[in-house]
């Protein structure tokens, strides 16, 4: 009851009086108003030829002895997820215009029933799904931030209490919103703020815009209040484009993932797995990716040639293989695989677009020191992709630990969502 009525405070505190032309319904929304949407939404089916051929498909995926991969949900365009506190559903982004509603209403562990969230309103990108402390649902867009109070609880129709964090055009600036690298991620971490990571608008940024960037923390991650959008601060520059984050629960660290530039050959330069220690840190890009891998003055960036490189930058824990694409990421917090995983992280790679021979689409587990830096990366689950004709039967997008230990892995190729188990 408390925190229901600090959500209904925190809605009113933001309601801004008055509809716009441009977005009426939010509006409305943000003042408890009904926009008049159908409530009737539809529901995506889950079963059928598509659902038989996608359990067909997991048949081809190699994992360790124990471990056994299941259909979980039809989820068109399925890519970040998060998974609710209380409930046994969750909510998943994608780079259209939906954010979907996954609930398994009877606990069998597949889900009973896909929706789009919020239907009345409309979503531009809505890739990054995460959760503050207390239960509200972050949906970071293209170039706005939305709140949503116990969404878990009111999602069942098309009207939901949301509060504008950050309006439309203030993520970034609006001469900077680009088709490419658009999709957000976020991360409430261990001090309450909301961490969002902001792809860069390039292949490789142009000489002029590099120091702008690491300004607005383009190209970087960001922090700010989840409730008001205040108190925001660049916390890592140097990067060119996560898809992937989260905080070790253990010291508290914030890891992302990296992708490479494109054009340089297909073997380089190597992707990354990145530990952010304190606020400010550089991570090298657009000077180096990688350990050693020269960007800057390359035939990918001809003009960053007399640019110096910071004095000072952080190198990755972690390179992985050229162009496999590492998206999203986890630190696996559950019981039910072996001791050997619980800590570590798992990270899934989405697969090559531009590579002579394609590469990726599995999922890697790192395990950690005892220091709490990286040991070494294992590829854990592949089958994705066909190495003897070279294409995608599925590409992984994100990973989530659910509340009985088991992991889900997102595929927006399939449109779809795995459970992973485990039984000795």
């Amino acid at each position: 009851m408390r925190s229901m009525f600090k959500a209904a405070a925190a809605v009113a505190a933001f309601a801004i009086v008055g509809a716009t032309q441009a977005q009426p319904n939010l509006e409305k929304l943000k003042q408890f108003k009904v926009s008049g949407t159908d409530l009737n939404i539809p529901v995506v089916p889950q079963t059928g030829k598509n659902a038989d051929a996608i359990r067909e498909n997991l048949k081809r995926i190699k994992l360790p002895p124990g471990f056994k991969i299941e259909l979980y949900a039809i989820v068109p365009d399925a890519r970040h997820m998060a998974v609710a506190p209380s409930t046994n559903m969750l909510f998943v982004g994608t780079r259209k215009t939906t954010v979907w509603a996954v609930t398994d209403r009877n606990g069998d562990m597949v889900a009973d029933e896909v929706k789009p969230f919020a239907p009345s309103l409309k979503f531009n990108v809505p890739n990054g799904v995460c959760w503050t402390r207390d239960g509200f649902l972050i949906v970071v867009e293209h170039n706005r931030v939305l709140n949503f109070p116990a969404a878990e609880f009111f999602y069942e129709g098309p009207d939901v209490a949301v509060i504008e964090v950050v309006p439309q055009g203030g993520l970034v600036p609006v001469e900077e919103e680009s088709f490419n690298h658009g999709a957000r991620t976020c991360r409430v971490g261990p001090d309450g703020m909301l961490y969002i990571t902001l792809g860069q608008p390039y292949n490789v940024q142009p000489r002029d815009k590099v120091a702008l960037y690491e300004k607005l923390g383009i190209g970087g991650i960001i922090r700010m209040n989840p409730f008001d959008g205040s108190k925001r601060e660049v916390v890592a520059v140097g990067i060119r484009n996560s898809v992937g984050q989260d905080f070790n629960p253990k010291d508290k660290t914030l890891w992302f993932t990296d992708n490479q530039t494109d054009g340089m050959g297909d073997d380089t330069p190597p992707g990354e797995l990145n530990r952010v220690t304190k606020p400010g840190e550089h991570f090298g890009y657009p000077f180096i990716h990688g350990r050693n891998v020269k960007i800057a003055g390359t035939a990918a960036a001809p003009d960053l040639r007399d640019l110096k490189a910071p004095a000072n930058w952080t190198p990755p824990q972690i390179e992985f293989p050229a162009h496999q694409a590492q998206l999203g990421m986890t630190f696996y917090t559950g019981k039910m695989f072996p001791a050997k995983y619980q800590g570590g992280i798992f990270v899934a790679a989405h697969g090559s677009w531009n590579r002579t021979t394609p590469t990726g689409a599995l999922i890697n587990f790192v395990s950690l020191k005892p220091d709490g830096t990286a040991d070494k990366s294992e590829v854990f689950a592949e089958g994705w992709l066909d190495a003897a004709t070279g294409t995608y039967r599925g590409r992984p997008v994100d990973v989530a630990v659910m509340k009985d230990g088991s992991l889900l892995v997102s595929d927006d190729f399939a449109g779809a969502l795995y459970r992973i188990s485990y039984q000795p």
